[in-house]
């Protein structure tokens, strides 16, 4: 399969904090993984994480039980399209 995925994790300010860039055919929850885990190594008291709805599910348990940590996910509003800003 063809094409990358890129996630990234900000501070509160936008400023990256971490990148990972991977194949297309990795799921989304994964790459979050790889993520948070670059993340924990650095800044091991980090506990409080948002993410939109494409991270939803199985990853927030994950988050949980490996840095007794909370994942946040922020959902749209309604059934608005385009850009927005979320809080």
């Amino acid at each position: 399969m063809k094409g990358r995925k890129r996630h990234l994790l900000v501070d509160t300010l936008g400023l990256v904090l971490v990148a990972v860039v991977h194949a297309a055919d990795i799921p989304d929850r994964e790459g979050a993984r790889w993520v948070l885990k670059k993340a924990w190594a650095a800044w091991p008291r980090l506990r409080r994480i948002w993410a939109d709805g494409g991270y939803a599910g199985s990853l927030v348990r994950w988050v949980q039980q490996h840095a007794g940590g909370s994942l946040e996910i922020v959902r749209r509003r309604g059934k608005s399209k385009g850009f927005h800003v979320l809080p």
